[in-house]
């Protein structure tokens, strides 16, 4: 077991360096996330192997372009380490199979989402479109997953935010929500079934309040603070994926508790 985890940590560091590469270029229409290879946003220069190794190459460059001396962004290790710490959680949840490998695609698909939103309030429609096609199909290989209850994840969770934005809209004449958020939500329900939006919005709305009134008091914009609402989406879609069974049970109890 101990070599299982060991080389899923690593294969998960892996794939989080590649997943910066994804997270840099695909807000540029005009980019490719295949070329050029990799080399420093600021002075262009190409990096070697050794400058390229998840999480440990930040450490011995000292967080700093080895040509130009400018400072290396955090982002880099932070997504490398959790794209690693969920692999190693993916293993541990559903050990070498096919579920393993379907759930480390939306891990890291996920991830993506998380810091692109972060960053530049968008999700990408490559992302999203893609996902819920691929959820839909991966419901046909997935054990405790039916193709109906992806199907219904699908509409409901699409549905949902459609009809919560154009209320917002019709109400206020603003936009509240955007369509990437709906098209998120989607891909949620199309990987995890409708059984777990009850939960996702719960809680992704409760995370999305706390950090929206801290916001709202640093930045003291009041109803015109804006924060991207993916983040919280994605993260409660990661709590329901590790811990759906205590949460359905948590649940359970609520509803059936002597009153």
């Amino acid at each position: 077991m101990l070599f299982f985890e060991v080389f899923s940590f690593i294969f998960g560091a892996i794939v989080g360096s590649f997943l910066n590469v994804v997270i840099l270029r695909l807000p540029d229409p005009g980019a490719s996330v295949v070329f050029p290879g990799s080399h420093c946003p600021h002075c262009k220069t190409p990096l070697h192997w050794y400058e390229n190794i998840p999480v440990a190459s930040f450490l011995f460059l000292r967080g700093r372009c080895r040509s130009c001396q400018v400072k290396i962004s955090i982002q880099y290790p932070l997504v490398e380490l959790a794209m690693a710490l969920l692999s190693l959680f993916l293993l541990q949840r559903f050990f070498v199979s096919m579920a393993f490998l379907i759930y480390f695609v939306f891990a890291a698909a996920l991830l993506v989402v998380i810091v692109i939103d972060l960053y530049h309030q968008i999700i990408p429609d490559r992302i999203s479109l893609p996902g819920i096609v691929l959820g839909l199909a991966a419901s046909l290989l997935l054990p405790g997953l039916s193709w109906q209850d992806s199907l219904l994840g699908i509409l409901c969770g699409g549905g949902i935010f459609y009809a919560i934005a154009m209320g917002y809209y019709l109400a206020t004449k603003r936009q509240g929500m955007g369509g990437g958020d709906i098209k998120l939500l989607a891909m949620i329900g199309a990987f995890q079934g409708w059984q777990a939006l009850p939960f996702v919005i719960f809680c992704s709305s409760l995370l999305g309040t706390i950090v929206g009134v801290g916001a709202m008091v640093q930045q003291k914009k009041g109803g015109q603070t804006r924060i991207p609402y993916g983040p919280f989406l994605a993260v409660a879609s990661l709590l329901y994926l590790f811990f759906d069974q205590r949460i359905i049970a948590l649940t359970h109890w609520y509803l059936t508790r002597p009153r």
